[in-house]
């Protein structure tokens, strides 16, 4: 297997989270054209986006953030990366799910819908009456669109490293082939390495997969491209 090619490595030290939060915060705000509401209960959201029809929301430190629809190009690598990844973990104690699945980061009482993530082992579900939430995925993939781009890679990111199960955390462009990894290292830091041009190769340590950037883009069309 080619050895895949990597613009940049950065070895962070021990990462004290609110000096973290705080240097992105101002730099980094939510900036997609989402409703938000007065602070909710992780028990009053829950009630609230299971009773939802039509919208699905996330809840951001208390306050309700309504999801846009995505792109094509958007779509469709999560697709390429579902298809790929579902394959491979077929028989393997590790499962891949996508888009309609929550997870619930209690220290920022947080929760999200990630375009993909993987569980490696037993889920942990928040309740066992509704399985539709987890606690406990070993890697989460986010495919940027331009509007949350700042927000998957800032104040997202800095909720994601509180999850004591997660080993890695993959951004994946959707207007270019550009892959950007995090991974946690024995002592508690995290690597970022990124990935950049057709020929490059993913890998993803935590399942013993690699998978080609051609695959991840397969039949995607970047617009103005």
């Amino acid at each position: 297997m080619p050895v895949s090619p990597v613009r940049k490595t950065i070895l962070t030290p021990n990462l004290n989270l609110m000096e973290y939060k705080n240097d992105i915060e101002n730099e980094n705000e939510l900036k997609e054209a989402a409703l938000k509401y007065n602070y909710l209960s992780p028990e009053d959201y829950l009630t609230f986006e299971r009773a939802s029809v039509r919208d699905k929301h996330e809840l951001h430190e208390g306050h309700l953030v309504t999801m846009q629809g995505a792109s094509r190009a958007h779509n469709k690598i999560v697709v390429n990366m579902v298809v790929g990844i579902g394959s491979y973990l077929k028989g393997k104690s590790c499962e891949v799910f996508f888009n309609d699945f929550r997870i619930y980061i209690p220290s920022a009482e947080s929760f999200t819908y990630p375009d993909l993530l993987i569980v490696c082992g037993k889920p942990e579900d928040l309740d066992d009456a509704y399985l539709d939430t987890i606690k406990n995925p070993t890697v989460i993939v986010e495919v940027l669109s331009p509007s949350t781009e700042k927000y998957d890679r800032g104040t997202k990111f800095f909720y994601y490293m509180q999850i004591p199960a997660l080993k890695e955390y993959i951004i994946v462009g959707s207007t270019s082939y550009f892959i950007q990894t995090a991974r946690k290292q024995a002592d508690g830091s995290w690597k970022f390495s990124e990935l950049a041009g057709k020929e490059a190769m993913l890998s993803i340590p935590a399942i013993g997969y690699e998978l080609p950037l051609s695959e991840v883009y397969d039949r995607v069309e970047f617009l103005g491209k």
